[in-house]
């Protein structure tokens, strides 16, 4: 063993103490349960995600770390409930990771990043003690819509259900946009509804075939748009304006001067 995974091993192993004294010692801590923890966990999932988003990694390094402290904290719970304990958790994952990486752990042949994922998909139907076997049951119910239409998307890429060429999908977008129209000049808003959420559909579908992560992608946008807003309200401001007393046009040409400082 390396003395990097020495010191790798003796700081999870100084976690994992700290916790057992957390529980027997701290007030806060021992009454914490699953279902305590279940928002501080969505919340710390959340700015471990801004942290990524501005490729900060010193924040990505805290965030990892209460993430962790988090997984630890779960384990310790399950271990006081005689149901699991961090070996468990760890020895659960080790075995997947394994399973489902024959092309790595056994002698199976692979040429591609997609046939790892066909495989993927299809060793998870055979996995033993699965309650369920069907393709989109991993996909939970609680993401927001953005992202599970992606997941939902890359999921059933994985059993081969997917455009033959990437550039396919530019004609689905355009029929799901006529037909977004054709609602629209009807005025049926439950039409309407339906169709914006195909345009939707097939627009983040479009980003999966192009290699975009299409919540990445708004989430820069909206960065952006919050950023050069930001601009023309200071700028308004130091000409000794409201914003309501402008007009659009005045406004845009703000909005213009301020693309100069995006990155």
């Amino acid at each position: 063993m390396t003395k990097k995974r020495q010191k790798q091993l003796a700081a999870f192993e100084n976690l994992l103490d700290i916790m057992d004294r957390l529980r027997k010692e701290c007030p806060w801590d021992s009454k914490q349960t699953i279902d305590s923890l279940r928002r501080l966990t969505i919340e710390e999932t959340f700015e471990l995600a801004e942290a990524i988003t501005a490729h900060d990694y010193e924040e990505i390094k805290k965030e990892l770390g209460d993430l962790l402290l988090h997984i630890v904290f779960y384990a310790k719970i399950g271990e006081e409930k005689q149901a699991f304990d961090i070996k468990d958790v760890a020895d659960t994952i080790n075995e997947k990771l394994i399973y489902r990486h024959p092309h790595i752990f056994s002698d199976v042949k692979v040429s591609s990043a997609q046939e790892v994922e066909e495989n993927w998909e299809a060793l998870k139907l055979k996995e033993k003690g699965r309650k369920k076997q069907t393709v989109l049951e991993g996909v939970p119910h609680s993401l927001p819509a953005m992202t599970k239409a992606n997941r939902i998307q890359e999921k059933v890429r994985g059993v081969g259900f997917d455009w033959d060429k990437k550039e396919q999908i530019w004609d689905k977008v355009a029929e799901e946009l006529n037909e977004l129209k054709e609602a629209i000049n009807s005025e049926d808003n439950n039409e309407i509804e339906k169709e914006f959420g195909d345009v939707f559909f097939s627009l983040i579908n479009a980003a999966r075939l192009y290699g975009v992560d299409p919540e990445n992608a708004l989430e820069k946008t909206n960065l952006k748009f919050i950023k050069r807003f930001n601009y023309l309200e200071k700028q308004t401001i130091a000409k000794g304006k409201s914003l309501h007393e402008m007009n659009l046009d005045e406004m845009n040409k703000i909005w213009e001067d301020a693309k100069q400082f995006d990155e």
